[in-house]
């Protein structure tokens, strides 16, 4: 669905919004918030569950759902004091998750464009500077690269971070003015090849098996019903590329 999303299915699509009341009954039911925890003040939660689901309704048109005010109140409710979010239990984890962030920062900032809530507003302002003081990929405190594999460009992204994600987010965010993704943004026009276009460096999906497809049953996460290519130039990559270009005002 969050393809679907990224692809402009156009607001309002009945199917869609069917699809979405069996997301927002699991997410916002007994079982799952139950297991919820708060441990030393600071609530440990995969946000980016609830920031998916918050941002495709939002977009859908839905975001007045009781259900979906439910799971924005309680992400602005959940987050950490550095602006972000984390599901680690461990006591001793202080520090916002990038990958349960950036999920988050992407539902709530359709949130706020869809009821332009204030608390909202606060929260993706936070967020927003949780991602900028790391200028996207390095350490606060030491300046070095956390994670090489946020440098490679992938799509579809699920829960992960790179920074093409991570710059298309603070685009919708209205953050790209800031001196800070400069370094992401020159990074993303290196990666151009001469014909225009960008190709996938890493890949976190794999194909169902046409025996799996037919039986619906197709076993894990990030299993794919639709051949996002591993070959070549990657479609979704280069309109991404392109968006966060044009938002920077790096192209026409």
């Amino acid at each position: 669905m969050v393809s679907l999303v990224e692809l402009a299915i156009p607001p309002g699509h009945q199917g869609a919004i069917r699809a979405t009341h069996r997301v927002l009954d699991w997410l916002t039911g007994d079982s799952n918030r139950s297991g919820i925890k708060t441990v030393r003040g600071l609530t440990r939660r995969c946000a980016s569950q609830e920031g998916k689901a918050l941002g495709i309704c939002s977009y859908l048109g839905i975001a007045r759902d009781p259900r979906v005010m439910e799971l924005a109140d309680s992400l602005v409710k959940w987050q950490w004091p550095d602006g972000g979010w984390n599901c680690d239990k461990r006591p001793e984890a202080h520090h916002s998750s990038f990958a349960e962030s950036l999920s988050t920062l992407w539902g709530l900032t359709w949130y706020e464009r869809a009821t332009g809530d204030g608390r909202a507003s606060e929260a993706i302002a936070k967020a927003s500077g949780f991602f900028l003081e790391h200028r996207l990929f390095r350490s606060h405190t030491t300046g070095e690269i956390v994670d090489p594999d946020w440098l490679k460009l992938h799509y579809p992204c699920y829960w992960h971070c790179d920074i093409l994600q991570a710059l298309r987010v603070l685009s919708l965010a209205g953050r790209l003015g800031d001196s800070r993704v400069e370094e992401a943004l020159d990074l993303i026009e290196s990666k151009q090849r001469p014909d225009g276009l960008w190709c996938a460096e890493g890949y976190y999906w794999r194909m169902a098996s046409k025996g799996r497809l037919r039986s619906r049953r197709a076993p894990g996460s990030n299993v794919e019903v639709v051949d996002r290519g591993r070959e070549g130039p990657n479609l979704m990559i280069t309109l991404n590329a392109v968006r966060v270009l044009k938002a920077a005002g790096r192209t026409d």
